[in-house]
């Protein structure tokens, strides 16, 4: 599979139960099923990954390939210990209605979460920053889709919520130490 599919479908699980979904759901529950919020919300997502496949990029190529592979893995252990570690809010607190507040706060959340870390993990890995960058807003979209139709059922189900993230987190930092085994093994001579 390509990096284009790896980047949607992971993204797309890893934006499960996500703070930025859950903002969506938030506020689409309180606001109800805006348009201009899914819009928004799928254009912080794209924005975030087309960020963190340009900064792949421009670190690939100050970096050698073993390099690259190395900081993919603790990209991906960032990813895992992000889904583990950052419980999200059930509850939106944005003071407005505002869309442009929402997307600020929206895209200070991606800029750091496990979907860009594995956007920029699967750049750095096979060296095609702009599929994983258009990849990641794919998958992206479908999480944030998800938590704007869901809204108010997506937020009951806060218990089911963090099982998924925390499995996520497992996951990834599972796939992080055998990635990392992997490099040692091979790489390591």
């Amino acid at each position: 599979m390509n990096a284009t599919l790896w980047a949607m479908i992971g993204c797309f699980l890893a934006g499960i139960g996500a703070r930025d979904q859950m903002l969506v759901a938030a506020l689409t529950a309180r606001l109800g099923r805006h348009r201009g919020l899914l819009a928004m919300a799928m254009l912080t997502g794209a924005l975030a990954s087309g960020f963190a496949a340009w900064a792949s990029g421009e670190i690939a190529m100050e970096l050698t390939y073993p390099a690259r592979l190395v900081l993919a893995c603790f990209a991906l252990a960032a990813a895992g210990c992000e889904s583990l570690l950052f419980k999200p809010s059930f509850k939106a607190k944005e003071p407005t209605r505002s869309l442009f507040a929402a997307a600020l706060v929206m895209l200070m959340q991606q800029a750091a979460d496990a979907s860009r870390f594995l956007v920029f993990a699967l750049a750095l890995m096979v060296d095609a920053p702009l599929q994983a960058g258009a990849g990641g807003a794919v998958g992206t979209g479908f999480a944030l889709m998800m938590g704007w139709l869901g809204g108010q059922a997506l937020l009951d189900r806060e218990g089911g919520i963090i099982t998924i993230r925390r499995w996520a987190g497992a996951v990834l930092l599972g796939a992080a130490l055998g990635f990392a085994l992997w490099i040692w093994v091979n790489l390591g001579k």
